[in-house]
């Protein structure tokens, strides 16, 4: 499985999440876990936002540990919104268009997870992305695929809403094929505005998802620990597995939610429905 992470508040360095912490994302991507039984080292990927409404993209198909331009990239922009992702493929190549953030306009998407049975349900699936937004699948993952279908169902208008649709829509033609358990996900995405997490399955346990406590409270809990008191009191990070071991820090996202992070944080079911 892949791992993730995203972060919203006031700007920071990528580096001080994908580097710095005593478990930081670039170190998971090097070992394996009970949650990710592969290191991930299929591609990696960030996507940031700066001066544009647009954000800009950072891909590779090269090892996270082993990319010297991901560190001093990470270690030179600041941002106050940005996703990073690391890879383990899962059928598909390693390539530079299938390593994640995807993009589209000023959204960006990332996912842990899988189609099941992918490679039989892909066609019909392809046939369902609206016809101006085909040209711009670029890479041949499940993951982008299922990022432009909720585009086509509507994601720029009612973003969960749309995702809700697009894991409706997967499961149905699974179904109909004799496929069970179709989705495995957790899904980050944004809009440069706010932060959107959902982790759902289909069926059995959905893989984890953490959503990190106020940044002022977390202080309080743990005056000593210096590594905390440079964060923006405004700071929220959502990971696929926590970056350090604090009590306290991290609050598991339940399976079946969609958590919303901006000016305030909103926490509602996820429930797929297929589009009409």
């Amino acid at each position: 499985m892949c791992r993730w992470l995203g972060y919203v508040g006031d700007p920071i360095e990528p580096r001080e999440l994908l580097y710095d912490t005593e478990r930081s994302l670039i170190e998971q991507s090097r070992f394996h876990s009970p949650e990710t039984p592969a290191p991930n080292g299929d591609g990696t990927g960030l996507g940031w936002y700066g001066r544009r409404e647009q954000p800009t993209l950072f891909r590779s198909a090269a090892p996270a540990w082993g990319d010297e331009n991901l560190r001093e990239l990470a270690s030179e922009v600041a941002s106050g919104l940005f996703l990073a992702h690391v890879r383990a493929a899962t059928g598909t190549p390693v390539q530079e268009t299938n390593s994640h953030p995807f993009r589209y306009g000023r959204w960006l998407f990332v996912h842990n997870g899988f189609i099941k049975e992918f490679a039989v349900l892909r066609r019909e699936l392809l046939m369902a992305v609206r016809a101006d937004l085909f040209p711009c699948i670029l890479g041949s993952t499940d993951s982008e695929l299922m990022f432009f279908l909720a585009l086509t169902f509507g994601l720029e208008e009612d973003p969960i809403g749309a995702l809700e649709r697009m894991a409706g829509f997967v499961e149905s033609v699974a179904a109909a094929a004799g496929i069970d358990g179709a989705l495995q996900m957790t899904i980050g995405l944004t809009d440069g505005r706010t932060l959107t997490a959902v982790r759902y399955a289909s069926a059995g346990p959905a893989n984890t998802l953490f959503v990190s406590s106020d940044v002022g409270s977390v202080r309080q809990l743990y005056p000593e620990v210096e590594r905390l008191s440079h964060l923006p009191e405004n700071a929220r990070v959502v990971v696929s597995e926590p970056l350090v071991a604090l009590p306290g820090l991290w609050r598991e996202v339940p399976a079946g939610s969609a958590v919303t992070i901006g000016e305030h944080t909103d926490e509602r079911p996820f429930v797929p429905t297929p589009p009409r």
